[in-house]
């Protein structure tokens, strides 16, 4: 019970909107408390069936897919939970934070080792996707949309992007991302778009976008 005390702490502590009794209706709660005393436990038994049946069971009721041979530390929290996928040799350590669309999948056919290992601390963002056996390290943060396929990620790591790479490292950036005037002059052609469609540029007449002639101009 000690692992739930923790799992219910994890929601508290990362999610600021959760503030009384409401706990009680976070998919992340109902899931991992099924899967940790119900379907983890009758797959090591060798039970047949059943641990994947409920293990659907909950991906219908909360959107979250965690295979019954997946081990999850205590304080695990994956907040909204939509569309996550945990594979079967997936190990996750304490205190891992994940959000929607968070895929840990697997490489080969083989029945060996084929997810990925997470450490301790870790922050997964909203889409990202992690394959293979590799391994994150504990107190690493994956950015949203990043990839990783077959490379493992150090300690103390805040990394993004496809592919991945590392812009943060023990507190100190190590590749910073596109220079801020690149996004200035994003923003400029974001402005300029908008302004042809508040004062109604289209198409013209020869059937090119005002759109692209201002980006091809810029």
């Amino acid at each position: 019970m000690i692992a739930l005390i923790e799992d219910i702490q994890a929601i508290y502590r990362q999610d600021p909107a959760c503030r009384n009794i409401e706990i009680l209706l976070y998919p992340s709660l109902h899931v991992i408390t099924v899967h940790r005393y119900v379907i983890h436990p009758l797959y090591h038994l060798g039970v047949p069936f059943f641990p994947r049946l409920f293990s659907q069971l909950m991906r219908f009721l909360t959107g979250i897919e965690i295979h019954p041979g997946a081990k999850i530390g205590p304080g695990f929290f994956c907040d909204h939970g939509c569309g996550v996928v945990i594979g079967e040799t997936a190990v996750i350590g304490r205190n891992c934070t994940m959000y929607h669309a968070v895929t840990l999948g697997g490489t080969g056919k083989q029945q060996k080792k084929r997810h990925p290992t997470i450490g301790n601390d870790v922050f997964i963002g909203h889409g990202a996707t992690i394959i293979g056996p590799v391994t994150v390290g504990s107190n690493s943060k994956i950015g949203a949309q990043t990839v990783i396929v077959n490379r493992d990620i150090p300690e103390n790591c805040t990394v993004v992007g496809s592919p991945p790479r590392i812009i943060k490292r023990n507190g100190k950036k190590v590749n910073l991302p596109l220079p801020v005037s690149h996004y200035r002059q994003l923003d400029q052609e974001r402005e300029k778009k908008a302004e042809l469609i508040v004062t109604g540029g289209g198409v013209t007449k020869s059937g090119i976008s005002n759109f692209d002639n201002v980006s091809n101009q810029m």
